[in-house]
């Protein structure tokens, strides 16, 4: 296996040679690090989508933008050495890791990408300027890798709905994949954040994810007859919620092409959508599903 190139500056990565001068088709994975098998299985998509002819480039940067106000960014865990590992062995070509000052030489940037109103719902009412940092950041990652594609993980649905409204609004020459969900075996969604969940609270934290298992079992069940609606979905998806240890943001069934609750007739894609705290840490956690359809 070839080893994968850790790289720090701009200059360092334009130096990179284009896939070995194959196909020159790149792609990127954009992440802040503290890399787990969920970012490995975007690795290895990534490296399918180009296959064995193109190359595949990491990014670890953890972006100050995307932190407000007691939010944890200090905490937030850098495991750079670990990182290059777990890429390297997802098959990804190069680890670009830039500094701050690398990423926002002039401190932050006066002039940023905002999200619009679709990016002040759900996770951008919980946490205001997040989503600006976010887009800002992978904007500029886009213009300093210059991918043909990059890929994101669908439990950010709103990230991901997000980055492909700015690659389609902007004109971004980039294709935009969003890349199923990894959990662990109990169901929970693999997540960076998950370390800091105590026993107790992890146990706890399964909560979420029976909860989109419990909505997407009603939807399931559903017959031409008996149709499952949207307030049904949203109500067994609650009702696991009820009683449990944790503090609830949001319980929402999504319409996943402007981000707003869908409403009782709606049919087609949605996303079902759900945010809490569980002891200290804030957990995010989604599935798509499909009305009118069968699941």
């Amino acid at each position: 296996m070839t080893t994968t190139a850790l790289l720090h500056t701009a200059a360092e990565l334009h130096a990179l040679p284009p896939a070995g001068g194959r196909t020159g088709t790149r792609a990127v994975v954009m992440t802040m690090g503290a890399l787990h098998d969920g970012h490995a299985t975007l690795v290895r998509a990534a490296r399918e989508q180009v296959g064995e002819a193109g190359q595949v480039v990491v990014t670890v940067f953890v972006n100050p933008l995307q932190f407000g106000a007691g939010e944890d960014l200090d905490r937030y865990p850098r495991t750079l050495e670990a990182d290059l590992a777990v890429a390297e062995l997802a098959g990804a070509d190069a680890v670009f890791a830039p500094s701050a000052d690398e990423v926002y030489p002039g401190g932050e940037p006066q002039v940023r990408i905002a999200g619009g109103p679709m990016g002040e719902r759900f996770e951008g009412a919980a946490r205001p300027g997040h989503f600006d940092g976010m887009l800002t950041v992978v904007a500029k990652l886009l213009h300093l890798t210059r991918p043909d594609v990059a890929l994101f993980g669908q439990k950010d649905a709103q990230q991901l709905a997000l980055v492909r409204r700015m690659a389609r609004d902007l004109n971004f020459p980039v294709g935009i994949v969003g890349v199923p969900t990894v959990r662990e075996p109990d169901g929970l969604a693999m997540s960076s954040r998950n370390r800091f969940l105590s026993t107790g609270d992890r146990t706890t934290a399964l909560a979420l994810s029976r909860a989109l298992f419990a909505g997407r079992d009603t939807l399931a069940a559903a017959t031409p007859t008996a149709p499952a609606t949207p307030a049904a979905v949203r109500a067994a998806a609650r009702a696991v919620l009820d009683g449990a240890a944790l503090s609830l943001d949001y319980l929402s069934l999504i319409d996943p092409s402007d981000f707003t609750e869908a409403t009782d007739d709606h049919r087609g894609e949605a996303v079902l959508a759900v945010a809490a705290r569980v002891g200290t840490t804030r957990l995010i956690d989604n599935i798509p599903l499909t009305f009118g359809e069968p699941q």
